[in-house]
């Protein structure tokens, strides 16, 4: 890990110390000196020399400042900048780190592994759940910064491993060697080791959430795990893949927050600057920013790093929390290893169990030991539930019907089939009912009429469904009487019968009075005749 650095910084790195020179910037009452801290030039410059502080950073103004000038080339004209900082510590590791970073971006993927420290190297003792472990259960991931990390129990190629109960003689116990001669003064002034306790589907991000852990020390890490599941759309905007975002995931792993911001920030530098940051994975059809063939990446990646500060970028915008995340929560105690009367012992036995003799000793400010574990198997679940649905909709608008107007949920649904069901179908049968007698009246008209009236022309409807109720009787029209349905009576039928005559005289003569009020009059005569 700290050979990568170190190695780096002994590369052919003059010319970009030139191309970026490191400056302390003095000033006083009518001219300013610049002096180079490499190349020890001096130079003079009246009046008010423009400085520009880094994005993100409010610099005081002071007499005596560290900074490092910046050239940016745009439209075949080259515009530089002095960029200062508060601190002359910040300001030499930041000047440092962006060489780190233009070398790096030119040195092959294997070359860096090699480069850098092997597990064997690293750990000197392993052990879980009293189980000894070795270099063999560690996976091999290389990061920009930090050179080559390891990760125990990854679950790649192998099942994961589980534990049984709490405690610290139940989890991860090492000891760790962490060689001070092989570390970069300027791009890490601490010396230790980062740990990172995430899932096996995540992707440790080791600048974010790390925790450095000090040599000399024992360090006890206590764990609680607290399991978080949100509620999506449309109670939140949370996201249980990432796919539905127009962000692509560079590093392959389970959807998180951080992810998705460094995913996003890496997309919009390659799309704003030309190129990649080195610090993060390379995205398709991309390159990693290299000073000599993007001059200018340096301030471009400045301007993109102080509207990603100041949330100007859609990156916050564009990506939601993870629905389903876990937590880690942990507990540190830290001391003094190894004890003064143990360290003999203890360091004679390491330096035997990995073959170390002579100058190769082991010393007590290079070691760290280091115990992981969960306190307990207790489980912390917060799950978000809706505080309405359509149950609890539903009564509680009943509970507020019944207390206002004295109603139920039953009565509504009766008030909404009698006014709305019942209503709907009256009027469509209406409708039907009209339109069946439209037809009617269509038909009659074009056609001639049925044989459908009695005797004396009253016409009767013979195409009702059902017989009129006596209000619907009363509406009918009126028959009229047609001149060719009405037949004139036959007269024959008005005589009278010899069946039904009274040999009296004055039944004889009041027939014969009554005959004489007919058209036709009857004789006495006639009625002897017949007799």
């Amino acid at each position: 890990m700290a050979r990568a650095r170190r190695d780096a910084a002994e590369g052919p790195e003059t010319g970009l110390f030139r191309t970026i020179p490191l400056l302390r910037i003095e000033v006083s009452p009518g001219y300013t000196i610049l002096s180079d801290l490499v190349t020890k030039s001096h130079r003079r410059y009246n009046g008010t020399f423009r400085t520009r502080s880094v994005p993100g950073i409010r610099t005081l103004n002071r007499a005596k400042t560290i900074g490092f000038k910046l050239c940016e080339k745009k439209h075949d004209e080259s515009t530089c900048d002095i960029y200062t900082f508060n601190s002359g510590t910040t300001a030499i590791q930041e000047w440092y780190r962006l060489h780190y970073l233009n070398i790096m971006a030119q040195v092959p993927e294997q070359t860096k592994v090699q480069m850098g420290y092997s597990a064997h190297d690293l750990i000197l003792s392993c052990s879980f759940q009293g189980q000894r472990c070795d270099s063999r259960n560690f996976r091999l991931m290389h990061h920009p910064l930090h050179g080559n990390c390891f990760t125990f129990n990854s679950g790649e190629g192998s099942s994961a491993l589980r534990t049984n109960s709490g405690g610290s003689e139940n989890g991860l116990k090492m000891t760790l060697h962490i060689n001070k001669n092989e570390y970069n003064p300027y791009l890490a002034t601490s010396m230790g080791a980062k740990i990172v306790v995430h899932d096996q589907n995540e992707e440790p991000f080791i600048e974010d959430v790390g925790i450095e852990i000090q040599t000399a020390t024992h360090t006890a890490i206590g764990l609680d795990l607290t399991v978080l599941q949100r509620l999506s759309s449309p109670y939140s905007g949370c996201t249980t893949d990432g796919l539905n975002l127009p962000v692509a995931n560079l590093y392959n792993k389970a959807y998180s927050l951080q992810m998705c911001l460094h995913s996003c920030f890496q997309m919009e530098m390659v799309r704003c600057c030309g190129c990649a940051h080195y610090e993060k994975p390379l995205p398709a059809e991309a390159e990693y920013c290299d000073y000599t063939k993007y001059p200018g990446w340096i301030s471009c990646y400045y301007r993109l790093r102080n509207q990603f500060i100041q949330e100007k970028l859609a990156c916050q915008k564009i990506c939601p929390p993870a629905c389903h995340s876990k937590e880690w929560t942990m507990t540190l105690s830290i001391a003094q290893w190894p004890s003064t009367p143990s360290e003999e012992w203890i360091l004679h036995l390491l330096n035997w169990e990995n073959g170390l003799n002579g100058n190769k000793t082991l010393k007590r400010d290079e070691l760290a030991s280091l115990a992981i574990f969960y306190r307990s198997l207790n489980l912390r679940n917060i799950t978000e539930t809706a505080e309405n649905n359509i149950v609890t909709l539903l009564s509680n608008f009943g509970g507020q019907l019944s207390l206002w107007m004295s109603c139920s949920v039953v009565c509504i649904i009766e008030i909404i089939e009698v006014f709305f069901i019942d209503m709907f179908l009256i009027v469509a049968r209406k409708g039907v009912r009209t339109a069946r007698k439209w037809w009617w009246r269509e038909t009659e008209e074009g056609e001639p009429p049925a044989d459908g009236s009695t005797d004396h022309g009253s016409p009767v409807f013979l195409n009702d469904e059902d017989p009129p109720t006596f209000n619907a009787a009363l509406q009918l029209p009126r028959a009229r009487a047609h001149a060719p349905d009405m037949l004139p009576p036959t007269y024959e039928t008005l005589r009278i019968r010899k069946d039904f005559l009274i040999d009296t005289p004055a039944v004889v003569s009041s027939i014969a009075w009554v005959s004489e009020d007919v058209s036709s009059p009857v004789t006495q005569q006639d009625i002897e005749g017949e007799k």
